[in-house]
């Protein structure tokens, strides 16, 4: 047993440098984002996990809670207090599914929308501004990457759902 123990500490020791740079540069380039081109919705004062549903919704107009929580990675009865709160600000629209009258679609209203494409706007224009000065190997990697960080959420999703079992 005691050799198990040390050969997961090997690991971790051996992946913190990575989880560090990960957390690192997707924080530092979410700040500098927000900074350059301006956070959505900041006149309503709503919480972070208020504006990224919005901006999800935005994204996905029509979405129900259950496809906005699986893609947010929460839980449903979480999306669903987003839902109320936003209905109650003025910012989202809740109908029901044509197919299935037991499910909702969710969509932004017009004022929302507005707010919610003007930010998408403008982070476009500040990243694009950004990727046009470096090389098309250095997009080339970022698109690597990309692929790379899709599949550490996914596994670290079916981890989640898994109830934390390490296989």
């Amino acid at each position: 047993m005691r050799d198990g123990q040390a050969q997961m500490a090997d690991r971790n020791e051996a992946h913190s440098e990575l989880f560090a740079l990960l957390f690192s540069s997707m924080g530092r380039l979410r700040r500098q984002v927000g900074r350059l081109a301006g956070r959505s919705f900041d006149e309503s004062a709503l919480s972070g996990a208020q504006t990224e549903f919005l901006r999800l919704v935005g994204r996905r107009p029509g979405i129900s809670v259950k496809e906005a929580a699986a893609e947010l990675g929460s839980a449903a009865n979480s999306v669903s207090t987003l839902v109320t709160e936003s209905v109650k600000a003025g910012l989202l629209v809740r109908e029901p599914d044509p197919a299935d009258r037991r499910a909702t679609r969710l969509s932004l209203t017009p004022d929302a929308r507005r707010l919610a494409d003007e930010s998408r706007r403008h982070r476009i224009e500040v990243v694009a501004y950004a990727l046009d000065r470096l090389t098309p190997t250095e997009r080339d990697e970022l698109r690597a990457g990309r692929r790379a960080m899709t599949r550490l959420t996914d596994v670290l999703h079916d981890y989640e759902q898994n109830r934390g079992v390490i296989r």
